[in-house]
């Protein structure tokens, strides 16, 4: 049995929950179709979910077609929740994107098709909403074609546009020889001479398919059913198989971590190599951690049942792996992809109601952080505080719904901020050594501090040799380096730099008596960590640092005679409109706005435009702050630009 491990993506309220329960009714999985209105369909299972109508989680569900056993992830829509979808992009053998008949392409939509380019994905395009009011067909088409890049084939025609009996024709669309023979020379030499056969036709468009050099697009109704039928035939046909030898070395990838009724860890992987065996030992992360799988369950239709294995190509739910994490590699880990999407680019402080447990709060944040790394707790001992990473407001509110209802946690959140980052200016070197000067650690550390390139992060060098003391030293100085990047001079999180180690030096075992640090022993790690951060700093203020604001990327879309009320408000906020474009009555505007205004901007054009702009916007790149005051973020260590007080802190510490 062939297995294909499919995502089902699209821009939010384009129909892509409504259209898996409408894939699994068809597959015999369920009776019943679901209603995201009425809330209760199989994929969107949290009441936050189902209150909102809205997909929060990605979810996973099997059903057959044929002799293919399909595992569909349903995954958000919401731009909010984008950092979901990253996670299960890595993990699947092809994608439907659905796109909505009425409103066509949206800003998600984009993003997405962009994405699945990049990332080489086979990806089938569902039009959903045939049987709407103002459906498209035609126009559409060419608006796909055009504003998502991509080469479209069109799979049929559609009857009763816009009506209740709307329905898909399934058959030969005329553009579509003209469209394949552009990447097949054998299809262009039939295509010129009138012999283009069914076959050579078909296995053309199986073969571009999943070479992602065409995209077949289906018409459909999820309500109705309309294409459906069309939709799972080139799903089983056209998509390619998951490979993966079950024989083979052990290799997975973690995508998503829930918590059970006992509170334990289940994680969700792909397995690409191998069979994972229930009471198998194994390692993960990259760390190297060892946990055994005390229980495996796979998908099957519908629902997952257990299992004492997970073949290659399979996804299983994991128990006994309590430090498992999202995104870890199981057994040898594959290519790291990096993140395939913008980083959060705001950040907010969780505030604890009066009545707030505030250690129940860090334990919820804590295991919301596990469901979503990127939401980037950071806690700031000195206040008692925590700051987590957004990507809109949207995504705030449900942060705060859901600390109340499944933690009983009740909190608001100060008003969001834009997430900056620093680069340094220059090179710049310091040094401390053992025993000298007001070092009290028994350890010599010299770091070098110079630019790297735009989107490098962080890389760490040696100029010493390996073997100069024990690994774990070198270890604890690399680690410590990158954490203390987290916050650079004016408190942002400092990246795209080479650090450089130039000096180590330990001591062994002896007596040693100096600036109220007492010790009989020789070098520990303790040494490096407490003596890396002043270095650091030291290294970091002599090269300087710039500090960079988020900006988007926008383009809004707006009737031509209300630009004179909306350029000064993009003017206000520091939106610099790059090309403007007329096209009949309407204008459309492109250019760069900083992320901090973004959301009050797509609140206030419903009413500078009468309804009728449109708005479209996604991080872009980090820019020098030009304007005002460069921006501070408070410190949430103990401050190592103040020796004095670092210093009466780690000696508080280790005694």
């Amino acid at each position: 049995m062939h297995l294909l491990n499919l995502g089902i993506l699209a821009h939010v309220d384009a129909g892509k929950t409504s259209l898996t329960e409408r894939l699994l009714h068809s597959a015999g999985v369920i009776d019943e179709i679901g209603s995201v209105d009425a809330g209760n369909t199989r994929t969107d299972t949290l009441a936050l979910e189902r209150r909102r109508g809205i997909t929060i989680k990605s979810a996973v569900v099997s059903f057959p077609v044929d002799d293919v056993t399909v595992n569909l992830i349903d995954t958000p829509g919401h731009p909010d929740f984008i950092a979901e979808v990253e996670r299960v992009l890595g993990v699947l053998d092809g994608v439907v994107l659905v796109v909505s008949a009425v409103e066509g392409v949206q800003p998600q939509t984009r993003v997405l098709m962009r994405t699945l380019q990049r990332l080489r994905i086979p990806t089938l395009l569902f039009v959903n909403k045939i049987d709407r009011r103002g459906a498209r067909h035609d126009d559409l088409l060419t608006e796909i074609s055009e504003r998502l890049r991509a080469a479209v084939v069109p799979m049929g025609s559609v009857d009763g546009l816009g009506t209740r009996d709307a329905r898909f024709v399934p058959g030969p669309d005329p553009r579509v020889p003209a469209v394949l023979a552009e990447h097949d020379e054998e299809l262009l030499t039939a295509y010129v001479e009138n012999t283009v056969s069914p076959d050579l036709l078909r296995a053309a468009l199986v073969t571009q398919t999943r070479q992602v050099l065409v995209h077949p697009v289906y018409f459909g109704s999820a309500i109705t059913g309309a294409g459906v039928d069309a939709l799972i035939t080139g799903i089983r046909e056209l998509l390619p198989a998951a490979e993966g030898d079950p024989q083979g070395p052990l290799s997975g990838t973690v995508f998503k971590v829930e918590r059970g009724l006992a509170g334990e860890k289940i994680a969700y992987a792909r397995m690409f190599s191998g069979t994972l065996r229930t009471r198998d030992r194994i390692t993960f992360g990259g760390s190297g951690e060892e946990g055994k799988v005390t229980a495996i369950s796979v998908f099957d239709h519908g629902t997952d049942t257990e299992s004492d294995a997970v073949p290659a190509g399979r996804i299983g739910r994991l128990r006994g792996l309590g430090d498992i994490r999202i995104g870890d590699s199981i057994g040898v880990p594959r290519k790291e992809v990096g993140h395939v999407f913008a980083p959060p680019t705001l950040e907010t402080v969780v505030v604890p109601g009066p009545d707030a447990d505030r250690r129940a709060l860090h334990l919820a944040l804590t295991r919301l952080a596990e469901q979503d790394p990127l939401i980037g707790l950071r806690h700031d001992e000195v206040r008692g505080e925590t700051a987590v990473s957004l990507y809109g407001e949207v995504q705030k509110e449900v942060i705060q719904a859901t600390l109340a209802d499944e933690f009983g946690v009740h909190v608001t959140f100060r008003e969001t901020t834009p997430l900056c980052i620093e680069r340094p200016v220059g090179t710049g070197s310091a040094v401390e050594f053992n025993k000298k000067d007001a070092n009290p650690f028994l350890a010599t550390v010299g770091l070098r501090v110079a630019p790297g390139p735009v989107g490098s992060g962080v890389r760490f060098e040696l100029e010493v040799e390996l073997g100069a003391m024990p690994y774990a030293f070198f270890k604890a100085v690399e680690d410590t380096v990158r954490e203390s990047l987290g916050q650079g001079l004016h408190g942002w999180r400092v990246t795209d730099c080479v650090v450089t180690m130039t000096h180590s030096g330990y001591s062994a075992r002896q007596s040693h008596a100096h600036q109220g640090f007492d010790k009989s022993m020789s070098s520990t790690g303790a040494d490096f960590r407490g003596l890396t951060p002043l270095v650091l700093v030291e290294a970091l203020q002599r090269a300087g640092s710039q500090v960079y604001e988020p900006l988007h990327r926008f383009r809004a879309e707006a009737p031509a005679d209300t630009l004179a009320a909306l350029l000064p408000v993009l003017a206000a906020v520091r939106a610099v409109p790059q090309t403007t474009e007329t096209h009949g009555s309407v204008c459309v505007l492109e250019g760069e706005v900083p992320a901090a205004h973004v959301h009050g901007l797509e609140r206030q054009l419903p009413g500078l435009t009468r309804g009728e702009g449109e708005w479209e916007s996604a991080f872009d790149h980090y820019a020098p702050v030009a304007h005002g005051t460069v921006p501070e973020r408070a410190r949430t260590d103990h401050n190592p630009l103040n020796r004095k007080e670092y210093l009466l802190h780690v000696a508080r510490r280790l005694s």
